[in-house]
C-alpha cells in the first residue's frame, strides 16, 4: 500500500471516529466548515485526496514517513 493510499484511509477513518465520537453529522461539519455534505462524505470513505501528494513524495524522498496524529484542543 502507498503512503498516499495509507494517509486517505488514516483520514477517512479518523473523521469518521471522531464525528462519533463528537456526536456530530457530516452535515453539521460540512456546514460548519462551509463545504459540501458530499465533500465531507467522499472523505470519510476515502475518496477524497485531502493530503498534498507532492508533500508526501518529498518527504519520502528525505527519508519520512507521513503519519496524522489528532490532539484534542484544551481550554486555555
Amino acid at each position: 500500500m502507498s503512503t498516499n493510499t495509507f494517509l486517505k484511509k488514516q483520514a477517512a477513518k479518523s473523521l469518521k471516529t471522531k464525528l462519533i465520537e463528537s456526536g456530530t453529522t457530516q452535515t453539521e461539519v460540512a456546514e460548519k466548515v462551509g463545504v459540501s455534505l458530499a465533500y465531507v462524505n467522499r472523505i470519510t470513505k476515502g475518496r477524497e485526496q485531502i493530503v498534498n501528494k507532492t508533500l508526501v513524495k518529498m518527504m519520502d524522498e528525505l527519508g519520512y514517513d507521513v503519519e496524522l496524529t489528532y490532539r484534542k484542543k484544551t481550554a486555555d
